[in-house]
């Protein structure tokens, strides 16, 4: 229960912790940036990682000159990208071996992950590597299922690097132009519940679809 009190408090005020690893870690903290964007897209283990907010959240510290816009934008673009090339390789070459691991009695890769991943897939095809960058947990499981599924490598490049571009250009940027508006400087907290809902709106509009399809179908 405190893991998980500690993890919403570093979600709802990201913004708080942001200004501290600034102040303590200085120059450090792009690394530390790109650290968590990269494992966010390459480690499949570790979906939960705050990636729109983190997001959004340096680009308003970018406006504020806590950092450098320019910095944050190709460290950040370049972990996104390869963190989702890492993913979709630990797919190819390890995929169907993590599927089947087991820790202490629980799989590794949930399986409830992979079956909303596998939809996603089903529904949007190659496109959804662009697409799920802006969906929590599909996110961070999309090239791994690429990778499994052997998609074309030229192919999932292509699509990672207009993904990668779009999602942190877009949102950091986003983070820039608006982050700084008292009204959101102010409820930073209900921004963040905001792009969390914004983000999570695709699965629950699939879900709904899936689920009063199979209603109306009975």
């Amino acid at each position: 229960m405190e893991v998980i009190k500690t993890f919403l408090d570093f979600f709802l005020h990201l913004d708080d912790h942001l200004r501290e690893i600034i102040l303590k870690y200085e120059n450090w903290t792009y690394l530390i940036l790109f650290a968590i964007i990269f494992v966010e897209t390459g480690l499949v283990i570790w979906p939960f990682l705050p990636g729109d907010s983190l997001l959004f959240a340096a680009g308003s510290f970018a406006a504020a000159g806590m950092l450098n816009l320019a910095y944050l934008l190709v460290l950040l673009f370049v972990a996104a990208f390869l963190g989702d090339t890492v993913n979709y390789l630990i797919g190819k070459y390890f995929g169907e071996k993590m599927l089947s691991f087991r820790f202490r009695g629980k799989p590794v890769v949930k399986p409830k992950y992979m079956e909303k991943t596998h939809a996603f897939y089903e529904k949007h095809g190659p496109k959804t590597i662009i697409l799920a960058r802006f969906v929590p947990i599909v996110r961070t499981f999309a090239p791994f299922v690429a990778g499994i599924g052997t998609m074309n490598y030229r192919k999932f490049i292509s699509y990672n690097l207009i993904g990668g571009f779009v999602w942190v250009f877009g949102i950091t940027l986003l983070g820039y132009f608006f982050g700084t508006i008292p009204i959101v400087k102010d409820n930073f907290e209900l921004v963040v519940l905001g792009i969390i809902g914004l983000s999570v709106l695709p699965i629950i509009f699939e879900f709904a679809r899936s689920f009063f399809g199979k209603k109306s179908a009975a």
